[in-house]
Order: structure tokens, then sequence, then C-alpha cells
């Protein structure tokens, strides 16, 4: 374990700024159950989701750990980063069938871009006007243009994927489908 010590300083190191989440995976790895598991997806499903926290994908989608490739981002948005890593997870990691999951009261899409960007400064952050953070006033219209360029995207042309667009509600529980 890599730590970064600031004894002279009097500054708490790396370990005691994350003690809470490192006990947790001492008392996780004593009792360590997936040792066997491939690096493939075993449901053949790659998931993309929001950061929310309050999105458990596995839990959500009945999944167990192995089954499903993971893709989280702000506001389940289809990047140039989430393209290239599909293309990894189709033709080598067994999947074959992807899943763009928004959820409903995302920040994302509660607003313009500007808007995120004025809310970022306000709270003390930097200038971020040259980012680009895909945020969309109707859901439903940017997951069906985001599984739009999953199915178009050439790096995936032949590859038989199936693609769907859907929209969990985090009040209920339930997922629907968009497209």
């Amino acid at each position: 374990m890599t730590t970064t010590s600031s004894s002279s300083t009097g500054s708490p190191t790396t370990a005691d700024i994350f003690a809470d989440v490192l006990d947790a995976n001492r008392r996780f790895a004593a009792s360590f159950e997936h040792a066997g598991l491939l690096g493939i997806a075993a449901r053949q499903l790659a998931v993309l989701t929001c950061m929310d926290c309050r999105i458990d994908p596995l839990r959500v989608l009945g999944l167990a750990p192995g089954d499903a490739k993971i893709l989280r981002n702000a506001g389940a948005r289809v990047t140039p980063d989430v393209l290239a890593t599909l293309a990894v997870a189709v033709h080598l990691l067994n999947v074959r069938r992807i899943m763009v999951m928004a959820h409903t009261r995302c920040r994302m899409a509660s607003g313009t871009e500007d808007d995120l960007h004025q809310a970022i400064a306000h709270a003390g952050g930097p200038d971020t006007r040259s980012l680009a953070f895909l945020t969309t006033t109707d859901q439903t219209a940017a997951v069906q243009r985001d599984v739009q360029r999953i199915q178009s995207w050439p790096y995936l042309q032949g590859s038989g994927v199936a693609v769907g667009g859907f929209l969990y509600d985090v009040d209920t529980g339930d997922v629907h489908v968009v497209c």
C-alpha cells in the first residue's frame, strides 16, 4: 500500500484520509469470494449508467459480480472514452448486449451547459467552460441519440451487439424501456 506521509507537517497521510474505506476493504478481503471470476461478462452485458450514488447497477438489474461490465460517468452519456471501452468489451470481453441507463432527477438533465458551468463557479470551482458536460433538458431524446451513436459507431459495426436505452427511476427502483 502506498501512502503519502506528511508527518513533518502534521498533515494526515493518504492512509489516514481513506481509513474508513481501507478498513472496509480489509473486512471484504478477509472473506473474498470472487477469486475465480474471469474478466469477461458472464451475462454478455455492458451497462452505461450515471455516477449518481443512488444507483447500484448490480442490485438494480439483478446482477452479480462478473455478470456485466459497468461503465459510469456524469449523466450516463456516450462519450469517446465510453465508445472505446465498449469496443474492448464487445470484441474481447464477451459483451453482446449494451444498456444505456440514465435516471430520473439527474443533475446532468436539469439544465443547460451554461447552467452547470455557472453552478460549478458559484460553488467556488474553476472556470469549466472548456469542458463539455453533455447536459440535456430532454433525457429521453438524449438516451435515444446515445443508443443510435453506439449502434452506428464503425468499430461496433458487424458485431451483432444489441443496444437498448433505459431510464431508472430513483424514487421507485423501476427501470423503464426508452428504446
